[in-house]
């Protein structure tokens, strides 16, 4: 069983609640934790520096690869941190295909001055319920093995640390020991899960039916093409945004957190170069669709626009030829479904200097 303990901190407190969570999880036979952060909105100042610094971001289509989840935030006025919730706020695609259903879910907090703790979990609990989540509790597990002599955060429905208590270092022992029960009891939960699942594949239920195989991510194999990560904004605003039926997405050519053969084409970048930029662009763009189609482009019912703007000097003319790279790359993919409107548009800079950018608009099934 992998089980994934996801968090958001800043000071490091809700971090140490994390490992004590991850710990008690590889308690149970057979279960692996897997620590990753929530992406932040705002970048953290030093946060290479820190002892949660080399733990890597997730992304909201791999949920579904989990066989559970914990989620652990900072207590932010009676609710989950902002980072949190922008993250959850981005499950929409996952939700409609009823991708958590039935998963196992926990939630651990750190709180400053400890209050709103127990409705800052309460109201995280209503997100996984939409979501069709099995919301695992502490109810008073190990209550009677902490030390009751100091202040203890510790709530029914989850572990939780007093961070701002000075008597001992948060999160005190007992603190740490009830997430780690919290963990233990997590990863129980998964385990029935398994076996509930593997049950109903010998009796012959419907569960038992083979998954469905993707045909883009087939398609994607025979081309030999691996979708990038999709690139996390970088200021206030979305990936993507979906209206009615319909998903937005505007990338550029970033790739690894650099951009491709930046600088104008013609003068700094050849054409070629300028035709992988928009290669990788456009790659970008579909693994962001990905995200908004809750992790399986089969929900892609069509592609609707292509806007391509290429960093030119003016009389440049050759804007369509670059942009037949992402348009045939695209109908590749997704075949008669990716055929689309288009338009090219010469520009004096783009952001961050990259050669290309793509605007596109998809709609879902």
């Amino acid at each position: 069983m992998k089980i994934l303990v996801l968090f958001n901190t800043e000071s490091g407190g809700t971090y140490k609640m994390a490992k004590a969570i991850a710990g008690g999880i590889e308690r149970f036979p057979g279960a692996t934790a897997v620590l990753k952060q929530v992406p932040r909105i705002k970048s953290l100042e030093n946060e290479q520096k820190q002892a949660f610094g080399q733990i890597p971001y997730a992304t909201i289509s791999e949920l579904p690869e989990y066989d559970g989840i914990a989620f652990g935030s900072a207590v932010h006025f009676g609710n989950m941190s902002a980072d949190m919730r922008y993250f959850l706020d981005q499950s929409v695609g996952i939700w409609t295909a009823h991708k958590l259903e039935g998963m196992p879910a926990t939630v651990f907090m750190s709180a400053g001055s400890g209050a709103g703790r127990e409705a800052a979990i309460l109201s995280f609990w209503s997100t996984l319920a939409v979501h069709g989540m099995v919301i695992i509790p502490t109810g008073i597990m190990g209550n009677q093995e902490i030390d009751k002599t100091i202040p203890q955060g510790n709530t029914v429905f989850g572990a939780t640390s007093l961070a701002g208590a000075t008597a001992v270092s948060r999160p005190s022992e007992g603190e740490l020991h009830i997430a780690a029960l919290q963990g233990y009891a997590l990863a129980k939960a998964a385990k029935g899960n398994q076996l509930t699942k593997d049950i109903t594949a010998v009796t012959g239920t419907a569960s038992s039916v083979a998954p469905k195989t993707s045909k883009i991510e087939a398609r994607l194999k025979a081309l030999n093409l691996i979708l990038p990560d999709a690139p996390a904004p970088v200021g206030n605003y979305k990936p993507f945004r979906i209206s009615g039926k319909q998903v937005f997405i505007n990338q550029i050519a970033l790739n690894a957190g650099k951009v491709d053969h930046p600088g104008m084409v013609g003068t700094e970048v050849t054409e070629e170069q300028a035709k992988l930029a928009t290669r990788q662009t456009l790659l970008n763009v579909l693994a962001v669709l990905k995200q908004a189609a809750g992790g399986d482009l089969d929900h892609v019912k069509q592609a609707v626009q292509l806007t391509g703007f290429f960093y030119t000097a003016a009389g440049y003319t050759k804007h369509a030829v670059l942009m037949n790279e992402a348009s045939n790359l695209l109908v590749e993919i997704l075949g008669e479904n990716g055929m689309h409107t288009r338009a090219t548009v010469g520009a004096s800079s783009l952001p961050m200097n990259s050669s290309v950018e793509i605007q596109a608009i998809f709609e879902l099934e």
